[in-house]
């Protein structure tokens, strides 16, 4: 039986043994949602499931259909002991870079987590600095439930609040494409501009910054 102090901090290939001793006890799950978007905020989740009441069908958020999601969404409110949702700003990722920025808002999740977890398990290769025994998991959002509901809070979440910059902004199609990089969002770039929202240190935005300002 493998201790989980002999369990590295960056854990590929986990084996169904290594899920069950990682994930005893009040255990934290985190992951994020949208770092490649080019606008909007970058979202975490942190969730700390309840054992005694267990949520079928947990799975990485981007497998599942929406009204899946949505249902699990609410499963998890409902069930789980705690969970929080962490975030950093586009001006934020703008200052910091993507890959800190996301590390900030999973500090963040995990901070204001109403139960100070025993161990906090991160989706990826990447592990910030929380004050308490972390693992990161590679493709740990389809591995470990923790993790799955943390990606599942922090896909629902964002969403959401791309449904709302949609209502604001009708024109860039974001309830489409979530704010990713796509030909519509380009087009959209091209014809209307940069809003408020959007990341300015990253390429297509910083393009069209420049060419707004030469024009």
């Amino acid at each position: 039986m493998t201790s989980i102090n002999a369990l590295p901090v960056v854990i590929k290939n986990i084996t169904p043994e290594q899920v069950a001793i990682i994930s005893h006890g009040q255990v934290a799950g985190v992951d994020e949602v949208g770092r490649g978007p080019l606008v909007g905020d970058v979202v975490t989740a942190a969730v700390i499931l309840d054992p005694s009441k267990p949520i079928v069908g947990l799975n990485d958020s981007k497998k599942l259909s929406e009204k899946r999601r949505n249902a699990l969404y609410q499963q998890i409110m409902d069930n789980a002991l705690s969970v929080s949702v962490g975030r950093a700003s586009p001006a934020e990722i703008d200052e910091l870079n993507i890959l800190h920025a996301t590390m900030l808002a999973m500090q963040r999740a995990v901070a204001g987590l109403s139960i100070l977890p025993e161990r906090v398990l991160v989706d990826g290769n990447r592990v910030p600095e929380f004050g308490i025994a972390s693992h990161a998991i590679i493709k740990g959002d389809g591995l470990v439930a923790a993790i799955s509901a943390a990606s599942i809070i922090a896909k629902v979440t964002r969403d959401a609040e791309m449904d709302t910059l949609d209502s604001q902004y009708p024109q860039y199609g974001f309830a489409k494409h979530k704010g990713y990089p796509t030909k519509a969002h380009f087009e959209a770039l091209a014809l209307y501009g940069v809003l408020p929202e959007h990341r300015k240190s990253f390429k297509p935005v910083a393009e069209r910054i420049l060419l707004q300002d030469t024009l």
